[in-house]
């Protein structure tokens, strides 16, 4: 617990007022990767890899976005700093370690924003929900990659509708709507990795749960899917595992 401690006030104290709620979220997924990590080396590797399959053939790099950007457990920055003038990384938390890691080996070209792309509110407003038009204001923009983000927007967004009955079921599939045709409608290259399904099951293989994690909107058609025990056994219980199915656009 000591490492989570001090992950959590280093943090804490580089993190905007407004998003310091979500410090202790981050830091758990943090320690939960780090005890995961041979179970969830495979999902990370392919992720890289897909990104970096993404924007082996652009004839311009200039700068590029990641959504969800993380623990960067994902993300291969190391290939993408090589690659691009300017690496943003966008997300509610930008953990100490992270921005370590961007001062050490970001080479000057990193830039991190801390950003919520759910359009949650928005949708409460009753507005347009476009959570990704700042995106038009970015010069010199080449790519955009949302990495493991848009699943998490929908289970964010029943958390904080949990007091407001029915509400989720009409706005997470608004949300989920919105982050796909606003990646599908950028005037440059873009690619998507998300988990879209989940199911959980015991260790004779019974099935107990399943779930939609898109809401009902249908996935756009994938390049590569793959599995990622997100709760393998003995993480949570040593009944269960969960395992969620990847697809990468």
């Amino acid at each position: 617990m000591i490492p989570e401690a001090l992950q959590y006030a280093a943090s804490l104290a580089v993190t905007p007022a407004d998003f310091r709620r979500h410090v202790s979220s981050s830091v758990r997924l943090w320690a939960r990767a780090k005890r995961c990590k041979r179970d969830w080396a495979t999902h990370e590797a392919n992720t890289k890899s897909h990104i970096l399959h993404a924007v082996s053939d652009l004839k311009q790099k200039r700068t590029a976005i990641v959504l969800g950007s993380g623990l960067l457990r994902d993300v291969p920055m190391d290939g993408l700093v090589q690659a691009f003038d300017t690496v943003v990384l966008v997300d509610l938390v930008h953990l100490a370690s992270v921005r370590a890691w961007v001062a050490l080996r970001g080479k000057g070209k990193v830039r991190l924003i801390t950003r919520d792309v759910s359009g949650l509110e928005d949708a409460l407003k009753g507005g347009r929900v476009e959570p990704l038009a700042f995106l038009r204001q970015v010069p010199y923009l080449d790519f955009v990659a949302s990495t493991n983000l848009l699943s998490q927007i929908g289970v964010g967004a029943r958390r904080k509708l949990e007091k407001r009955p029915g509400q989720a079921d009409l706005i997470v599939p608004q949300l989920i709507h919105a982050h796909l045709t606003a990646l599908s409608g950028l005037p440059c290259k873009a690619c998507l990795v998300t988990d879209v399904a989940y199911q959980v099951t015991d260790r004779q293989g019974k099935v107990l749960e399943t779930g939609d994690l898109l809401a009902g909107i249908e996935a756009p058609p994938s390049a590569r899917h793959w599995n990622w025990p997100v709760v393998p056994f003995g993480e949570d219980s040593g009944d269960y595992e969960a395992m969620h199915r990847v697809i990468a656009v």
